[in-house]
């Protein structure tokens, strides 16, 4: 691949992941604290996401693919984003804004599958070409919340401004990326989109157990993605924004080392390091405080270990176990299971949770954040004992 392109490809991935961490980690706190959102609504609006991830599978492979050039839905779909977070920066009510972000994020959710089509077209080996690529999207997550840290915006509607505009230029800017015309030669159906072919699967227990850890733990993911920052803002530390980028700085680290980890410890082993750091972050988000702020920056950096170890693992594991025939159709089903209803389930529950473990007094609500994060931590406990009781499988190591 010539290095132009490598660039203008680079480019569309950092335009698109910037959008989406303007406003992602930030949008509950701004939920609660400025427009009064009950723990509830927070919740409800984030599980909005995971509404758009089961829809877009959907969308896009039933419609963009078949019918329409993926450069130029792209175009479209953020475009109209643009427009939607512009009436949604008007609204005050927490239950009508619900609707706007969920129409947003239908529009939004597309672009991760559009982009991946639009870079694996133009390569000659995807394999090495598209993760360099691909890290762009988290260099700029790490750019976007460094920002809104430092302005100190990330409770404020300048969230979705700023996600607004490089929507817009998002839009502009794939109307001239490589054309990708629809693959007319082979027609996506229904069962392939919900991962049917990849329904033999289960009946391996190991993968069945895999696959069902999957789903529960992404209910605690939720819990750190949806009110993480809030609770950390509430403890009273400094900059959170600019700290908690350093869970995808780990992210990044982490990948680096997942090899070395395959070949010394093994896919199971990997798979329960990965759910031991889930329970130890969770409690120390749950003791830790600003005198002891080195338990709450701790329980940041284990985000690299968390979700590397996890969720990239079990999708090398998935591919494994799948088979070149129907690992398109096992990503696809492990995808739309986990993003959509592990952490839509997740994301309904820690609003409740949070609501549940509220007080209010003096026209001011606290939360007791100690009882909060337990519920998550007693779920990953539920999740490795479910995952080291009843995966067996014998696979010790997978080359990567």
């Amino acid at each position: 691949m010539k290095t132009a392109l490598k660039i203008r490809l680079m480019l569309m991935m950092f335009l698109m992941f910037f959008t989406w961490g303007a406003w992602y980690g930030q949008i509950t706190k701004y939920l609660i604290t400025e427009l009064g959102a009950t723990g509830d609504q927070a919740g409800n609006a984030f599980s909005t996401f995971s509404i758009a991830s089961i829809i877009s599978p959907f969308f896009v492979g039933l419609i963009a693919d078949r019918y329409f050039s993926a450069q130029r839905v792209m175009g479209v779909i953020n475009i109209l984003g643009a427009v939607i977070l512009y009436f949604l920066i008007q609204c005050k009510d927490p239950g009508v804004f619900f609707w706007y972000i969920l129409a947003y994020t239908i529009t939004f959710a597309p672009n991760l599958a559009l982009s991946t089509s639009i870079s694996i077209k133009q390569m000659n080996d995807p394999e090495k070409e598209f993760p360099p690529i691909r890290v762009f999207g988290t260099i700029a997550w790490i750019v976007v919340t460094n920002i809104v840290g430092y302005y100190g915006f990330g409770d404020k509607v300048t969230i979705f401004s700023l996600a607004m505009f490089t929507s817009i230029a998002l839009g502009i800017y794939a109307f001239t990326l490589p054309d990708t015309p629809p693959d007319s030669s082979e027609k996506v159906t229904l069962g392939q989109l919900i991962g049917k072919d990849a329904f033999v699967l289960f009946k391996d227990r190991s993968f069945l157990i895999f696959f069902i850890a999957s789903i529960l733990i992404c209910i605690p993911l939720s819990f750190y993605y949806a009110f993480g920052n809030l609770a950390l803002t509430d403890l009273g530390m400094q900059n959170v924004e600019n700290k908690m980028s350093l869970g995808q700085a780990s992210e990044v680290i982490f990948m680096f080392l997942l090899p070395l980890a395959f070949r010394k410890f093994g896919v199971k082993w990997i798979l329960i390091i990965g759910l031991l750091a889930w329970i130890l972050r969770f409690m120390l988000f749950g003791y830790g405080t600003v005198q002891m702020e080195w338990m709450l920056i701790i329980a940041i950096l284990l985000h690299g270990i968390c979700y590397d170890f996890f969720f990239v693992t079990g999708q090398i594991y998935t591919d494994t176990k799948a088979g070149e025939k129907i690992k398109s159709s096992a990503q696809g089903l492990i995808t739309l299971a986990t993003y959509g209803v592990g952490m839509g389930i997740g994301s309904k529950l820690s609003g409740l949770v949070l609501d549940h473990y509220s007080t209010s007094a003096g026209g001011s609500i606290s939360y007791d954040w100690e009882a909060v994060w337990w519920v998550p931590t007693i779920i990953a406990i539920l999740v490795l004992a479910l995952f080291i009781l009843f995966f067996k499988d014998k696979k010790g190591t997978i080359a990567i």
